[in-house]
């Protein structure tokens, strides 16, 4: 559906900022080359504490992060034989949440019939994922797309950030084009125009018109061939629930994959992939160090600022709630009202399931 481009106050309500997530999608919570076979790892994914732990052949695996005797941290205990091992009394728990083993009970003894709860879990693109809802769902929801993450003509720069705000305000940024007289200091973007808009019940998209100044860097992402003094492209960012991109045509796609930690918090797993300028073998035999240099001294600065101004938006929220606000781009007020819906969605599901049971 097709939605007014103009920018003009729009209707918003302060509950997308207190809303939870819908848990039937899959959400990052480590880059998988930073989980070690045998290690374990503590994650929390909205509210959920989450032993998250390699087994001796490699394999990843998550259960809920509490044992079942005491209550203890898993994450605090080791790994054997494919078991996640209580650090306190030795209770081992195999990948399906079932205590196996406890040590000091005899050979033929009954184990008490104790079994934790397990999470789907996947490995691709570097991270892991969690599937947090109804596992029956998991095969039907599918991972977000990142094509160009094999394609030797991509560089691929990882970008880890944390931020102290409630998901929706970390994933509204990507969005808002116009904020980039935030990043003027760093020869950002700027003169943008929203061109289209149009989103449905998982998905909103908007395009927009930016302009560039001409230099190095435009030059070395191919952005102009030219010696013209302002460069004008276009900007594609969307908003598939639960996670966003931004994309260049033909020259860049940046991917937002969000792990939403609690209402005030929410860690950050994404990918810039550039179409550079340099002879492909070239690219392959240096991508590493070159994607570290392209994310300290090409992005680290503009997720700086971001980060600061919306800590700033979280603080103001959480000290006045009530407050109103005035939002004039429709591409926000149709992702805020996106965000409400799936968790609205997940809601009245979860009620009618709860009933009937």
């Amino acid at each position: 559906m097709k939605l007014d481009t103009a920018l003009k106050p729009q209707k918003l309500s302060n509950r997308v900022r207190v809303v939870g997530i819908n848990p039937n999608y899959w959400y990052p919570v480590a880059w998988a080359d930073q989980l070690k076979p045998k290690q374990v790892k503590a994650v929390t994914l909205w509210q959920q504490n989450i032993a998250l732990y390699r087994d001796e052949n490699g394999q990843p695996h998550a259960l809920e992060d509490a044992c079942l005797h005491k209550g203890v941290a898993l994450h605090k205990g080791e790994v054997e034989q494919g078991c996640l091992v209580c650090p306190y009394h030795g209770w081992h728990f195999d990948q399906t949440g079932k205590c196996v083993s406890i040590p000091y009970f005899k050979e033929h003894q009954n184990l008490p019939k104790a079994c934790l709860h397990t999470f789907p879990v996947r490995q691709r693109y570097n991270l892991i994922w969690l599937f947090p809802g109804d596992p029956d769902l998991a095969d039907q929801s599918p991972l977000p797309e990142v094509p160009e993450y094999d394609d030797p003509n991509w560089l691929i720069v990882e970008i880890p950030a944390h931020f102290q705000v409630h998901f929706s305000m970390v994933n509204e940024n990507p969005l808002d084009v116009f904020h980039g007289h935030l990043h003027r200091d760093l020869q950002g973007w700027y003169n943008p125009i929203l061109i289209h808009l149009e989103c449905n019940q998982q998905i909103v998209q908007a395009e927009y018109e930016v302009t560039f100044r001409n230099g190095w860097l435009p030059r070395f992402l191919g952005l102009t061939q030219s010696d013209e003094e302002e460069i004008k492209r276009s900007i594609v960012v969307g908003y598939h629930y639960p996670h966003c991109r931004n994309t260049m045509p033909g020259k860049s796609n940046y991917y937002f994959m969000r792990q939403p930690v609690g209402p005030t918090e929410t860690h950050s797993f994404s990918m810039l992939c550039l179409k550079v300028k340099l002879p492909r073998i070239l690219v392959k035999l240096i991508r590493k160090p070159l994607s570290l240099i392209f994310w300290r001294f090409l992005v680290k600065p503009f997720l700086d600022q971001d980060i600061e101004v919306m800590e700033s938006e979280q603080r103001n929220f959480y000290r006045n709630p009530n407050r109103h606000h005035v939002e004039i781009n429709p591409v926000i007020a149709a992702a805020q009202k996106l965000t409400v819906e799936q968790y609205d969605r997940y809601a009245s599901t979860d009620k009618q399931e709860t009933q009937r049971s």
